[in-house]
């Protein structure tokens, strides 16, 4: 079934509910194509279709998604009865005896589970490689980063065995990978999402959950269908107005956008992603918006290293955690060297360092809103990333740690900022570099926009005016299995 390639998920629902196509067949060609293109991109960290011909058969199955196939990324979220090892040696084995709230609320909205992306381990770098299973490809050059920490789920959408997926950013997670892949990706506001049941956020507050798509109305959509309080949330982001997918429907106003090239760490874009940038503020300025250059005094340093401890010391909890589950701890060797040197560090962050970086987090947000408000800006502009993908091994956790931290801090240097203030951010492919003998099509590069706390909704007005102007969902990279 060649066609269903073509669509989005929306699109795949429809053939669902218009008899055109059913559930099971949709399900054998995801994962037929799956099957085709993981010899060459790696993007699966586990397939189990008998779980989803499981769920087809017990019926039941309702919702705007209705019989459309989904994969889950291998970090942070639990589908009953498949494995998920977060991309480490020490959670090999383990398997989910529950549904993450996420997850529910996906098979609430008709998903068929079938199987799981990979994931840097603890989605600790931007890119997707690891000893557990070894190194994620890019679809457009496969000798190229797909970006992390959500590469699995960008590398399977980006080369056509399914149009979304879910995704996680406690970083940069969802909009790095995307952009490294062509696709849409939207980091959601702090308290949007839920992360439980057993915990209503992770890296205190950092990390949220989401979708890579090719298209913005399957985000739109999935936001509508997965976003709101949980059992235990402590906070919320405020309710949007009307449903997110009907901020589709019609261009926003015009926008005054602030142009912000160079990173809070002093990283200035490169030629191609200066290009890409330059004329992404062209065509902002060609639908009726106003950009202006313009940039918040942030402290990119003090903020590396607030993320760094907080980081640190989640993830020495979790392998803390994992050792008493198991009743055995987990080792430095059972760990990337890179991953196993931050568990250290997290155990030996003093306590007033981890106050002083949240109120570090907080003071970003308040400079960054104050920024918008001083310059009646609407959204600020980006490139999601400081130049194209790298070249595989460069960012991964076995690495030199100097030359990889080198290589990190001037990737994707403003994306953390949206996680630390906890506003909404995007990336949208709008961009690609010159084509090379590896990349016969080019090199995607996102570009990205951020809003206040809560403003998903213009951001996705204006993605769905950017699509319309600019359309990428017909480019397909050298590897696609439509």
């Amino acid at each position: 079934m060649a066609r269903d390639s073509e669509l989005d998920g929306l699109g795949l629902a429809e053939l669902v509910r218009t008899r055109q196509a059913s559930p099971g067949e949709l399900l054998e060609a995801a994962v037929s194509r799956a099957e085709s293109v993981q010899p060459q991109i790696n993007c699966f960290s586990a397939l189990y279709p008998d779980l989803a011909r499981e769920q087809l058969k017990a019926g039941g199955i309702d919702g705007p998604y209705a019989g459309v196939p989904f994969v889950v990324k291998d970090l942070g979220v639990e589908v009953k009865g498949a494995p998920v090892t977060s991309g480490s040696r020490a959670f090999k084995g383990y398997v989910a005896s529950r549904d993450s709230t996420l997850v529910e609320r996906f098979r609430k909205a008709g998903l068929v589970f079938f199987g799981a992306t990979t994931s840097p381990e603890f989605g600790l770098t931007l890119t997707t490689e690891s000893t557990l299973y070894g190194q994620s490809r890019n679809p457009w050059d496969t000798t190229r980063i797909t970006g992390g920490s959500s590469g699995g789920a960008a590398a399977a959408v980006a080369s056509g065995v399914l149009p979304v997926a879910h995704a996680s950013d406690g970083g940069g997670s969802i909009r790095i990978p995307a952009a490294c892949c062509g696709l849409f990706g939207l980091k959601a506001s702090r308290g949007r999402m839920p992360m439980g049941p057993a915990k209503t956020e992770g890296w205190n507050g950092l990390s949220t959950v989401g979708v890579v798509s090719r298209t913005v109305r399957d985000t739109a959509a999935m936001l509508d269908l997965t976003h709101g309080p949980e059992t235990g949330s402590r906070y919320a982001a405020p309710a949007p107005a009307r449903a997110y997918l009907s901020e589709l429907d019609r261009d926003p106003r015009p926008l005054r956008i602030a142009l912000w090239p160079v990173a809070p760490n002093g990283t200035k874009p490169d030629a191609d992603a200066a290009e890409g940038i330059a004329n992404t503020a062209k065509l902002l300025e060609s639908l009726g918006h106003t950009v202006v250059e313009a940039a918040p005094l942030i402290e990119g340093e003090a903020l590396a290293k607030a993320g760094l401890f907080t980081i640190s010391a989640n993830i020495a909890a979790l392998v803390e955690e994992r050792g008493i589950a198991r009743g055995l701890p987990v080792e430095d060797d059972e760990l990337e060297p890179i991953t196993a040197s931050m568990v250290r560090l997290g155990r030996t962050v003093p306590m007033v360092e981890l106050a002083k970086a949240n109120n570090a987090f907080i003071t970003a947000a308040i400079i960054y809103e104050h920024f918008l408000d001083a310059g009646q800006f609407d959204l600020t502009l980006s490139p999601t990333l400081h130049r194209a993908p790298d070249p595989l091994g460069t960012m991964a956790l076995t690495a030199d740690p100097a030359a990889m931290g080198a290589a990190v801090a001037g990737f994707a240097p403003h994306c953390a900022l949206f996680n630390q203030t906890g506003c909404p951010a995007m990336t949208v492919p709008l961009h690609w570099t010159k084509p090379t003998p590896t990349a016969p099509a080019g090199l995607p590069i996102g570009m990205m926009f951020g809003a206040r706390y809560g403003r998903e909704d213009l951001l996705l007005s204006l993605a769905g005016q950017l699509e319309r102007a600019a359309p990428w969902a017909h480019r397909k990279p050298p590897v696609w299995a439509g």
